[in-house]
């Protein structure tokens, strides 16, 4: 199978893109695995797959695969880089975008950067999606014998943000995937460590 793509990168993210004229032309699961595999593959963080719009006010359609193969909604950076590669072809300064989770507006600046407007964050429990009686700037959660504290937010996809006292010391690696598929979060987590 020939596959055509372009590698992209914004903000140390790095992504496959692909340029398709038919939905049944995206890439399977186990496709993206291969391809996202660092050592025997292309390795990227995530899969960028670009679709023709109908949608007179949209430029471009596009769907967000991790590197595990699972669809998730949105990526600001992924969101980046498709208004770098979209927007001279159409010869336009402004790419106007859907993906699942939402619509959303990127310029290209005279500097060269991309900017998203990525909206409102959404806090509220239900629409994140996050299970929780009721919204709250920090919430508990347990992690194996740990009871950690988390803040959750929606920005097109749910966030998990952890506030630790040293980012270089934190376990990333364990508590990452332990917070990104956490029974509360139905649909999974972008997880963050964020040191202040």
């Amino acid at each position: 199978m020939l596959l055509t793509f372009t590698k992209m990168h914004g903000l140390g993210n790095d992504f496959i893109v692909f340029d398709v004229a038919d939905p049944a032309q995206v890439p399977d699961t186990e496709t993206i695995r291969r391809l996202a595999d660092r050592r025997t593959g292309i390795g990227f963080d995530q899969a960028l797959v670009l679709l023709p719009s109908t949608n007179p006010k949209v430029d471009v359609v596009y769907r967000v695969f991790n590197a595990d193969g699972s669809e998730v909604e949105q990526c600001g950076n992924g969101a980046r880089c498709i208004a770098s590669l979209v927007g001279p072809r159409l010869g336009r300064r402004e790419v106007r975008m859907e993906s699942s989770g939402g619509h959303t507006t990127a310029k290209l600046r005279d500097d060269g950067l991309v900017s998203v407007e990525m909206g409102v964050p959404n806090f509220e429990p239900e629409s994140i999606p996050f299970e929780a009686s009721r919204e709250a700037n920090v919430y508990p959660l347990r992690i194996g014998e740990k009871e950690l504290q988390i803040s959750a937010v929606s920005m097109g996809n749910p966030h998990a943000v952890l506030q630790v006292p040293s980012v270089r010391d934190a376990d990333v690696d364990t508590i990452g995937p332990a917070v990104q598929n956490h029974s509360r979060f139905p649909n999974r987590a972008n997880v963050g460590f964020m040191e202040v």
